[in-house]
């Protein structure tokens, strides 16, 4: 198990299943400012080591391969279940349960004290597969020998949340809505601040355990309601929406994949359980853990202010950065992205010799018309275009600008980030991620992230989705195939020799 040092002084060391998720990565660092040892894990560590949590241990582990969950529980007194497969597709309801049967039986074995859960509210009647897994997935946990406590929470107002950012794309994308009538269902909004206190001080409370608690903000709203004070927050006219009969959740969620760029599997199935009004009979909760719970007013608000402190630079892509947003609250929080990504048996410091270089002279490797026809669209636009050039041809320091974009991070022979610079309605960016492999060859990977803005952001990633297939593949096979070129090269004697 990969780890950092662990400090903190509580006894109590508790493992955050999923912290790479959208409540884990909050709950972390809430948990290490009360000084709690955590113990982070995800399916891919790599996500966790760019958090910043010097205090947490870190470790790989996967609910749907038991085999690695002994080794993440060991010594652990409180887990916090956070995962779900709704990201998964069709499938998810049948991960869910595979998941949650393997992690209490690996939580009974490692003598874990309590198990704490993070579902969802669960309306009388429901039956979409989303809420169905949500409270499924408490069950087989609690058909375990460990106790469980089960949380369960309606709509999370906090930047990254699901519900919160098709909310936030609707407002933003669209002056006019034309919706089903699920906008005016109900739902008790709870700000994330809110949230995260339940899970933290739900494990220290001994009247909590093996029970299944509501938590919901302090009023009832319908979802009109919400993007209207949405965009008044935000300074936007509140949008007219109309809504319709003929819109099902099942062409809601087709409508919704070209409006937000909130993951299509995430918003169908959230989509699918809007059809019914929420409540949250949450009196006992606020008993046991009393706090002020924001309206959902002063929960958007809180959002906005967080993201505007946020810190104004960043060295590589992280999923919403504010930074990476260009500090634009109606540039959407989740990224579209393309990627490709090829194997060579050249030695990772010869890629990276040849990847340091681009841009310049050396043009972007494959395609170059095409490059250069985008960027002489930018310039008719009144963009920086043909602003061609680098300021030294290998050498690169962040800020440097590579043609139109803007260098943000380097990580030698690792990694580089670089911002896009163009005219577009939106903000991107372009990182390539170079690992070694066991054979002494590399893997070079190519992603672009784009955060639309509105519509017309959308409409400009769809436009060159095409493209970008070609074009990714392309590069990242040249770059490879210069940087084997170059080794061979070094391999060969002098012709003094």
């Amino acid at each position: 198990m990969a780890a950092s040092a662990a400090s903190g002084s509580s006894e109590n060391r508790c493992l955050v299943l999923g912290a790479s998720g959208y409540i884990g990565s909050h709950l972390v660092p809430r948990l290490l400012d009360e000084g709690i040892r955590v113990r982070a894990t995800s399916r891919n560590l790599a996500s966790l080591e760019t958090r910043g949590w010097g205090d947490a241990e870190l470790a790989e582990a996967d609910a749907l391969v038991p085999e690695g969950l002994d080794a993440a529980l060991a010594g652990i007194e409180t887990a916090y279940y956070l995962v779900h497969s709704m990201g998964a597709g069709k499938d998810f309801g049948r991960l869910d349960l595979e998941a949650a049967a393997n992690f209490a039986a690996a939580a009974a074995r490692a003598g874990v004290a309590r198990i704490i859960y993070l579902g969802g509210l669960v309306p009388a009647g429901a039956a979409s597969e989303h809420i169905v897994s949500r409270r499924a997935t408490g069950d087989a946990l609690r058909r375990g020998s460990v106790p469980v406590t089960e949380l369960r929470a309606g709509i999370i107002v906090g930047p990254g949340s699901a519900a919160f950012e098709v909310m936030r794309d609707l407002v933003y994308h669209l002056p006019v809505m034309v919706t089903p009538r699920w906008v005016r269902a109900k739902s008790p909004p709870i700000a994330l601040d809110n949230l995260l206190m339940y899970l933290v001080r739900l494990p220290q409370i001994p009247a909590a355990e093996g029970r299944v608690f509501d938590a919901g903000g302090p009023e009832t709203l319908t979802y009109e309601q919400m993007m209207r004070i949405l965009a008044q927050e935000g300074g936007r006219r509140p949008p007219i929406v109309i809504p319709v009969p003929v819109l099902s959740p099942k062409l809601s969620s087709y409508w919704l994949r070209l409006i937000t760029a909130v993951p299509t599997n995430i918003a169908r199935a959230l989509i699918e359980g809007l059809k019914h009004d929420f409540s949250a009979d949450d009196a006992e909760l606020r008993d046991l853990v009393p706090q002020h719970l924001l309206g959902f007013r002063e929960a958007v608000a809180a959002v906005f202010a967080a993201e505007r402190a946020s810190e104004p630079v960043v060295a590589r892509w992280v999923e919403g950065a504010f930074a990476v947003r260009q500090q634009r609250i109606d540039y959407a929080y989740y990224a579209k992205r393309a990627s490709a990504a090829q194997e060579t048996t050249a030695p990772p410091a010869a890629v990276w010799s040849v990847l340091r270089g681009i841009g310049g002279e050396n043009g972007w490797f494959y395609l170059k018309a095409l490059w250069q026809l985008r960027e002489t669209l930018d310039w008719l636009a009144g963009g920086p275009g043909r602003q061609h050039g680098r300021r030294h041809p290998t050498e690169l320091r962040v800020g440097d600008r590579i043609d139109s974009w803007k260098v943000l991070g380097i990580e030698p022979g690792r990694r580089l980030s670089l911002a896009f610079g163009m005219r577009a309605p939106g903000a991107g960016m372009m990182e390539f991620d170079l690992k070694p492999l066991a054979d002494g060859g590399a893997r070079l990977t190519m992603t672009a992230y784009w955060h639309p803005a509105g519509v017309w952001g959308l409409m400009y990633w769809y436009a060159f989705a095409p493209a970008h297939g070609v074009v990714f593949s392309g590069t990242v096979k040249e770059i490879c195939r210069l940087a084997e070129r170059e080794a061979q090269n070094a391999r060969r004697p002098s012709a003094a020799a």
